[in-house]
């Protein structure tokens, strides 16, 4: 039964398409997208745009009048976002670090990040260059997790117990990300607008093993010595076998400069 589980470590851009259209995902960034109320002539930043899934509908929403930056450390990530918007005429895509935009100061009405900030070493840094980069009145849209959340339904408690720990720990950079972004985004010089919890429920365990690689990151707590082999195995083989349930909240965060 465990053989449904995901084995292979997906490509980078191949998984951020895959997740980008589940409905989880598509739940989550609906959310995000109107909170950034992005419109026609504006000048938005997607910072840490990916594989830049998300850049054609922001293109639409701001129209030809308007421009789309999109900032991408990743080099394999961003040449397939410029490939998927290269008819674009108002998206363009850079190399850059959060941690130092590559962009002057001022020169954007909004910004968002998409799960970034949680991949990141020094969130705090990349909210005062966001900050740099937007204009007076400027907003900045910002959906993180907290992996902290993360609920897996299992007879053993303890066991779930370890592998959320695990995650937020182990796995994830900034693991509770999301409950600070508030905090973090009064003391870059924003004021929080809007704070949105937005909860993802998984009853299917192949949907939720395309977005958490149950397997694999049930691996890596055995080599972490979070979990044993043999309650990995039965970890596993209850998924596999009973019924599922999951949960995982990502929070939305509007903060916004004065004009």
């Amino acid at each position: 039964m465990t053989d449904l589980f995901e084995r292979a470590v997906p490509d980078p851009a191949a998984y951020l398409d895959q997740l980008a259209a589940t409905d989880a995902a598509r739940s989550y960034k609906g959310v995000l997208f109107d909170a950034l109320d992005a419109r026609p002539g504006a000048t938005v930043l997607d910072l840490g745009c990916g594989s830049g899934a998300d850049l054609a509908p922001l293109s639409e929403a701001v129209g030809p009048s308007g421009k789309v930056v999109g900032v991408e450390i990743r080099s394999e990530l961003a040449g397939r976002a410029r490939e998927r918007t290269g008819a674009a005429g108002n998206v363009h895509v850079v190399a850059g670090d959060l941690h130092a935009l590559p962009l002057p100061d001022g020169c954007a009405d909004l910004a968002r990040t998409d799960r970034g900030l949680q991949h990141v070493a020094d969130p705090a840094r990349a909210l005062a260059k966001a900050r740099r980069v937007l204009r007076p009145g400027g907003r900045l849209a910002m959906g993180e997790p907290d992996w902290d959340s993360l609920a897996i339904d299992h007879p053993d408690l303890g066991l779930a117990r370890a592998y959320t720990r695990h995650v937020a720990d182990g796995i994830v950079r900034k693991g509770t990300i999301g409950r600070q972004l508030p905090r973090l985004a009064r003391e870059a010089g924003f004021a929080v607008a809007a704070v949105v919890p937005v909860t993802s429920v998984f009853r299917e365990v192949e949907a939720a093993d395309r977005v958490l690689g149950l397997r694999r990151t049930t691996e890596r707590a055995v080599s972490a010595g979070r979990l044993s082999a043999a309650d990995a195995e039965r970890w596993l083989g209850h998924l596999a076998a009973e019924p599922f349930f999951a949960a995982v909240t990502l929070h939305i965060v509007v903060a916004e400069l004065a004009a």
